[in-house]
C-alpha cells in the first residue's frame, strides 16, 4: 500500500495531493501541467515536497515533521520515464541488469537477466543497442530493467507518449500483459489520456491544478463524475448547469434551459450546480410512448462523421446536446421523431 499527503510550491505552482491507494493499477489522470510528473518526483526522491509524509509498505520515504527522507536510491522504487532514459552506450543485456550490478554476482546477473529477457519477449536482442530497436522494444526494455531490481512501487510515466498511433493500444496490452505476469506491488501510471487510463487501470485518480478532485473505481468514476472538473476530465460533452431542483416523493424535477428533467431521487445530491449525460447514452426513438420520460422533439444542427461512430449535434428546445451513434444506427437516428434522455444516465455534479 502507498500512502501520500504531500504538498511541494515551485515558482507559479503548487501541488497539494493526498490518496492511499492499494496493489494495482492506478492512473494518475489530468491535463498537461497539472502536477501528474511532479507527484511522481516527489515519491521517486527527485523533488522533496515542503511538508506531509509518504509511507510505501509500512515504510517511510518522507516525513517532513521528523526530518526524514530516505534518499532515491534507497527507496526501491522503479521509474520508467517518458523517453525510456536508456544507456544509449549498453547493449539491451547490460541495460536491463544495470541496476544488479552493485548487489549480485556476474553469473548470477546473467541468470536473472536471460530470464527477465524472456518475459518481455526479447530473447535474441540481448547484444542489440538502443537506437537499434523500436519504441515498444525500447519500452520493454525500460520496464524489465525496471522490474529486475523488484521495486516495491512502480511508476510508469506517459510510457505511451513517444509511440506512434497505430502500435499504442497494441502496446498497452503487451505493457498490461507484463506487469500483471511478473509484478504485484503498487503501479502508479501518469496519462492525460483517458482512453489509456480506462484501458490499463483498476482505479483513477484525478488531478487538476495540484490538486485530487475525485478517487476511485475507473467503471464508477466514469459512469458517475462528481464535480464538473471532473466530468471535464473524463470527457463528458453535456454538462448544463442548473436552474432549479426540486426533490419529490420518488423523483428528481430539474430545470434547464426552460426544459425539465426527470431524475431518480437516490441520484440526489447536496449543493448539485450541474446536471449531465454521456454523449453516448443519449437515446432516439420512433415511439414515444415507450419513452414517457425525458422524452422531446428535437433537431438536428450538425453531423461529424468518424471512422466507427458519428456524432450527431441536436436541439431540443434551448438545449443544445451532442451525442455519438455507431454508424450502422445512423439513419435510424437521424429519421427519429425523438430524443430520450434516460433516466438512469443522467447525474448531478456539484461545481
Amino acid at each position: 500500500m502507498l500512502d501520500v499527503s504531500i504538498k511541494k510550491q515551485l515558482a507559479s505552482f503548487s501541488l497539494d495531493v493526498s490518496f492511499r491507494v492499494e496493489n494495482g493499477i492506478t492512473a494518475i489522470l489530468g491535463p498537461s501541467g497539472c502536477g501528474k510528473s511532479l507527484t511522481l518526483q516527489c515519491l521517486a526522491g527527485l523533488q522533496t515536497p515542503d511538508n506531509g509524509k509518504i509511507i510505501l509498505q509500512d515504510r517511510t520515504l518522507f516525513d517532513f515533521q521528523n526530518k526524514k527522507s530516505v534518499k532515491s536510491r534507497n527507496r526501491n522504487i522503479g521509474y520508467v520515464f517518458q523517453n525510456y532514459a536508456l544507456f544509449p552506450h549498453l547493449t539491451v543485456k547490460n541495460n536491463i541488469g544495470f541496476g544488479l550490478k552493485k548487489t549480485y554476482k556476474k553469473t548470477e546477473i546473467e541468470e536473472k537477466v536471460a530470464i527477465m529477457m524472456e518475459k518481455i519477449q526479447l530473447t535474441g536482442y540481448e547484444n542489440h543497442y538502443p537506437n537499434q530497436l523500436s519504441g515498444g522494444q525500447q519500452q520493454r526494455v525500460a520496464l524489465g530493467r525496471t522490474l529486475i531490481t523488484n521495486p516495491d512501487l512502480l511508476l510508469l510515466d506517459e510510457p505511451f507518449s513517444a509511440l506512434d498511433h497505430h502500435i499504442k493500444q497494441l502496446l498497452e496490452q503487451e505493457l498490461l500483459s507484463i506487469i500483471q505476469e511478473n509484478y504485484s506491488g503498487v503501479v502508479l501510471l501518469v496519462t492525460h489520456n483517458m482512453e489509456e487510463a480506462y484501458r490499463l487501470a483498476d482505479k483513477i485518480l484525478l488531478l487538476k491544478q495540484g490538486k485530487v478532485i475525485q478517487f476511485g473505481e475507473k467503471y464508477k468514476l466514469f459512469q458517475r463524475p462528481q464535480s464538473v472538473a471532473a466530468a471535464q476530465i473524463i470527457g463528458c460533452k453535456n454538462i448544463f448547469q442548473i436552474h432549479s431542483l426540486k426533490k419529490g416523493n420518488e423523483q428528481i424535477a430539474c430545470t434547464v434551459h426552460g426544459l425539465t428533467l426527470t431524475l431518480n431521487k437516490k441520484d440526489f445530491k447536496k449543493h448539485s450546480t450541474h446536471i449531465a449525460i454521456h454523449a453516448e447514452n443519449i437515446r432516439f426513438a420512433n415511439d414515444e410512448n415507450k419513452h414517457t420520460v425525458n422524452t422531446f422533439d428535437f433537431e438536428v444542427t450538425e453531423v461529424i462523421p468518424g471512422i466507427n461512430q458519428t456524432q450527431v449535434m441536436i436541439k431540443t428546445g434551448s438545449l443544445n446536446l451532442q451525442t455519438i451513434v455507431p454508424n450502422s444506427k445512423l439513419n435510424e437516428a437521424l429519421t427519429s421523431r425523438k430524443v430520450v434522455l434516460p433516466i438512469e444516465h443522467l447525474f448531478l455534479l456539484t461545481q
